[in-house]
């Protein structure tokens, strides 16, 4: 089919000042304000993946990528072995702002690999490198968006409804996004598709980005809280239920923003299809299953007050406040990747994208 509209494609993330600098658009201001932020010390680069200004698997790993090109190029002058000691120290401080991506990880790991593959090249050489390397890693997800806004498209028919959870749109990645890819795919050429997003409590990201992101495109989409979610598939509004990841093991457990689990769980008592959608980078074949995925704790008062005008608790009162859940694999119809959509056993499916 022709494409018909081209959805505007935001740059979330990008290098500014010839390299020097790394912008982002600062998620917690969405959607009532476009900020924009630009950094190039280690600490704001830290605060602002803890802090969510960045957020989103894939987006995170574009920005350690470009972030750790940025901060090391500050002491590009030293010695290898103290450029090589400064770039594992600051590479481990970064890595620790949000341990369950492993985005994170793994495009830190990625860039690392360079520095320490290339001890006998100068410095100034292996900064280049780097550089390249993060703009690879950018591009790269870019692509990989791309197919796997694909192989999600080819499950959606002409007018299905499709709820998702949280926020796996372009300002999570880049371009199309994983779990709203293919909605965003499908409005370019010409397809028309309902999606429900759940708000996300308590950051409210499927309130605030995804609900943003679609209207924007043009996506028709209804905004609903979490506990709607059971009677919007009761009352058969959805055909689908497409989300993101941010970990993925290797028996096909799989973390994701606190309340997939849910989600899945009653996917699997309306019979409707529960799909994953996230680059292989994002797989983790050395987690065995999702016991082994460690849970973010945060800030409880996130619960209690954030975005409210005055606390909506007695301050007294204990909360549990976990970012991430795990979904078990058997409530899992599918886990579409850019290199195609991997059904059960997972363990043997998942294997197969790396061989």
């Amino acid at each position: 089919m022709d494409e018909i509209t081209k959805v505007t494609h935001i740059d979330n993330i990008k290098l500014t000042d010839g390299g020097k600098t790394v912008t982002i658009i600062d998620q917690t201001q969405l959607p009532n304000r476009m900020v924009y932020l630009t950094m190039d010390t280690l600490e704001d680069c830290y605060d602002a993946i803890l802090k969510l200004k960045v957020r989103g698997a894939p987006a995170i790993g574009i920005f350690a990528g470009y972030s750790m090109y940025v901060l090391c190029q500050k002491y590009a002058d030293k010695p290898y072995a103290e450029f090589a000691a400064e770039f594992h120290r600051q590479k481990e401080y970064l890595n620790s702002s949000r341990p369950t991506a492993v985005n994170l990880s793994w495009a830190l790991n990625r860039v690392e690999a360079l520095v320490t593959g290339h001890a006998d090249s100068p410095v100034s050489e292996i900064v280049e490198l780097l550089g390249k390397e993060s703009v690879k890693i950018h591009e790269e997800d870019i692509a990989m968006c791309r197919k796997i806004s694909e192989y999600g498209l080819s499950l959606l028919h002409e007018g299905d409804g499709v709820l998702t959870h949280c926020n796996a749109g372009p300002l999570a990645t880049s371009r199309y996004g994983t779990a709203i890819g293919p909605m965003l795919l499908g409005k370019e050429q010409g397809m028309n598709f309902h999606v429900f997003s759940d708000e996300t409590r308590p950051l409210l990201q499927g309130a605030r980005l995804t609900s943003f992101e679609l209207q924007k495109a043009g996506v028709d989409v209804t905004l609903i809280c979490d506990n709607m979610a059971s009677i919007v598939m009761k009352n058969g509004w959805v055909q689908a239920c497409f989300v993101g990841c941010d970990r993925i093991a290797a028996n096909g457990d799989f973390a994701n923003k606190i309340g997939t689990s849910g989600v899945a769980i009653l996917a699997k008592h309306y019979g409707i299809p529960f799909y994953s959608l996230g680059p292989t980078s994002t797989v983790d074949m050395n987690c065995p299953n999702g016991d082994h995925i460690k849970i973010e704790l945060r800030d409880p008062n996130e619960i209690k007050e954030k975005f409210y005008a005055e606390p909506m608790a007695l301050k007294e009162v204990k909360c549990y406040n976990p970012a991430f859940d795990v979904t078990d694999h058997n409530l899992v119809t599918g886990i579409i990747t850019e290199k195609g959509i991997c059904y059960p056993p997972f363990s043997e499916s998942l294997k197969k994208l790396f061989e």
